[in-house]
Parts: structure tokens; sequence; C-alpha cells
């Protein structure tokens, strides 16, 4: 039988999730797990020595040693080979790291965000201040919370919704970049949506809220382009989120 990997930290889900050359000689795409990703961003980015990367992944050495040699064979083979990097999956755990004040999601309840502002849906994904958190039973709502943000960008904020515990978003425009980042954390997407906050999570508690499926961010200043996702992951087998 084999062994599961061991659950290696990660402490956010990237801001960018795929890269391509300009112009590409393989169709191939190269798929680089989380935690791969995570030695790449800790040692190159960062600075760290494999020895203090495996304390904030919480592995040993020799397993960040292979991570991150496999990482690098990765970009090496698309840097020149021309292939797409694809950042998705692995065995890792999104480490908590926020304070988040949040009250407990009971059993049977169904948490729904919304991106806030002045009781409106805000329409910015990537540089939302506030949710609102609505959790749902039997389909009516049952109790609500506006909670602050620790973090700015995409990666980040889904790891805080993951955090506090939301099964789904509403918003408005939303990039490309943070749907594969919801996708992963398993919240589902409910974008192109505007208007009342409280209206709109009571329209999707009740099953017919309208929305967009094919939302896109039309916030300028990104410095990238948008296009306006729901997986489950368990240790051993794509993702072990906390």
């Amino acid at each position: 039988m084999t062994r599961r990997p061991r659950c290696r930290c990660i402490s956010q889900y990237p801001d960018h999730w795929g890269f391509s050359p300009d112009d590409p000689s393989s169709d191939e795409t190269i798929i680089m797990s989380l935690d791969e990703f995570e030695t790449i961003r800790l040692i190159d980015k960062e600075g760290m020595t494999q020895e203090e990367a495996s304390v904030k992944m919480g592995v040993a050495r020799t397993t960040v040693t292979s991570i991150y040699e496999s990482a690098r064979k990765k970009i090496a083979d698309s840097l020149v080979d021309g292939k797409r990097l694809q950042i998705s999956g692995g065995a890792y755990r999104l480490k908590e790291i926020f304070n988040l004040g949040v009250i407990k999601k009971g059993l049977n309840i169904m948490r729904i965000a919304v991106t806030y502002e002045e009781g409106n849906i805000f329409q910015h994904f990537g540089h939302t201040e506030q949710f609102k958190l609505y959790d749902v039973e039997d389909g009516k709502i049952v109790s609500s919370q506006v909670v602050d943000t620790n973090g700015s960008g995409h990666g980040a904020l889904a790891g805080f919704l993951k955090a506090a515990g939301a099964d789904a978003l509403i918003c408005g425009g939303i990039g490309m970049g943070a749907q594969m980042a919801l996708a992963e954390a398993g919240i589902k997407l409910y974008g192109g949506v505007q208007g009342s906050a409280d209206e709109a999570a009571k329209a999707l508690a009740e099953g017919n809220l309208n929305y967009d499926p094919d939302a896109k961010c039309d916030h300028h200043g990104h410095g990238e382009d948008h296009n306006c996702g729901h997986a489950d992951h368990e240790c051993g087998h794509g993702s072990c989120h906390n």
C-alpha cells in the first residue's frame, strides 16, 4: 500500500497560477505543485536555507531538498523547452496565520462570504478590505458578521476566506488568479453581482441568485490582464487543507 505523503505547510496561495512562453514550442503543460512552489518562494525568493525552509514547511530537510530539486527541474523544462507552467495541487496544508475573530461555523451550516463596502458588494476582489459572512441553515440566513481582511492580493484573500470557513463567495469583478486560488481552496464562486450584499446573500441562500459565470475584473491598475472554481482536496491526493 502506497504511503501518503506528509502534508507540507504553505504560507498562502500564489497570486499567479500559470506562465506561458510568448511562442510555445510545445503543447505540453508542466504541473508544479503548491509545495514545490513554496520551496522556490522560500529558498530562491526569500533567501532561506533548505534547513530554514524545512522548519517553515514542517518537514525534514531531505524532503525539502527533494521537493526543491523537482521544482527547479520543472522550471528548467519550461524555460528551455518552451512549455506552459501551471501551479496546482500537491500534498500541502495552508498554514493558519490569520487572527480572524470569526465566529466558529456550526454543523450543517453553509457560510457565504460577500465582498463588502457600506452595505453593497465591493466590485474588485483583489482590493477587498472587508467581507460580510452569512451563515445559512435550511435555506435561511441565521447569522452574519463583517470582518476585516488581513492582507491584500488574490492568494492572501483566498487563504483568508478558507481560514474563515467560507463555502461560497459572492463578488463583482474577479481575475483569473483569484478564481484559481478560490477553486484550490474549495470555495464556490458567484461573480458579476452588484447591489445590496444582504439581498444577494439571501438570494443565494434561497437558490435564486443571478450571477455571471464569466465575470471579469474591470479595475484598472492591476498591472496584468484578468479574466474572470471549486475543488476539494485531501492529503495524499491533491491537497491537504486545514
